[in-house]
């Protein structure tokens, strides 16, 4: 039976993920910020197989909150097999570049939060010498745009600590797994219009939860993302400074 600690649960791409997991009958701990939704989330799980469902509330503004919480997810979970982190929010880029206080609040639950749970769970993972950690970053981490770099910036830094700690933690036998969507249609992108380009949230949790059994390193889904922003990366600066993007 695995045991699977869900972080940012409520997401989309979290929950299909986790609907998945259930269905292999696994034992599941589901940390998110409305405990409503945590608990419609949970029952969901418990038709669909889990073994046993647990909920709790985090707020990724609260460090010391995410360090309870952990520590009481390995409390019930005894073991953690895998964790998937997924919380995160899509701040405005205007509003960021009006004032510091929205780019704080951006960059707190976007990496910051993050990096201080990976900081606990590398820690974890390096003393039990096995299993999965799986974050979801983004393909706008991959080169600053004008239109959201803000954002970009705190999906570049995830990457870029993730690919420390799966340097690090690779000779332990522990697996990063560091999952780059590009476009979802989701909650946090119903602002935006809809193009052919979003991927539906079933089908980028579906490839995170193949990517977290196989404990794969890097991941770009739906797959074209990945020649796009190999692309992306490679045009010239002098160029890139130029273009609308």
């Amino acid at each position: 039976m695995k045991r699977i600690l869900v972080i940012g649960a409520t997401s989309a791409i979290a929950a299909e993920t986790a609907r998945l997991y259930a269905q292999e009958k696994a034992h599941l701990f589901l940390a998110g910020r409305d405990p409503e939704k945590l608990q419609r989330l949970a029952n969901d799980l418990t038709v669909r197989g889990a073994s046993v469902v647990h909920t709790q509330t985090f707020d990724a503004h609260d460090l010391r909150s995410q360090e309870t919480m952990l520590e009481d997810a390995l409390a019930k979970l005894q073991e953690i097999d895998a964790v998937l982190i997924a919380h995160g929010s899509l701040p405005n880029q205007a509003d960021c570049q009006a004032n510091w206080p929205a780019t704080h609040d951006a960059l707190m639950v976007n990496l910051i939060s993050p990096l201080c749970l990976l900081t606990w769970l590398g820690n974890y993972f390096e003393r039990r010498g096995t299993g999965n950690i799986t974050v979801i970053s983004s393909v706008a981490g991959d080169r600053g745009r004008q239109s959201n770099y803000v954002y970009g910036a705190s999906k570049g830094g995830l990457s870029h600590f993730l690919e420390g700690l799966r340097n690090r933690l690779a000779p332990r036998g522990v697996t990063v797994t560091t999952v780059k969507p590009g476009f979802v249609d989701t909650p946090m992108t119903a602002q935006l219009p809809k193009t052919k380009m979003f991927a539906s949230a079933a089908s980028v949790g579906a490839r995170v939860h193949k990517a977290m059994n196989r404990g794969e390193d890097i991941v770009y889904t739906p797959g074209v993302w990945w020649p796009i922003m190999f692309a992306i990366r490679h045009v010239p600066e002098s160029i890139f400074k130029k273009l609308k993007l």
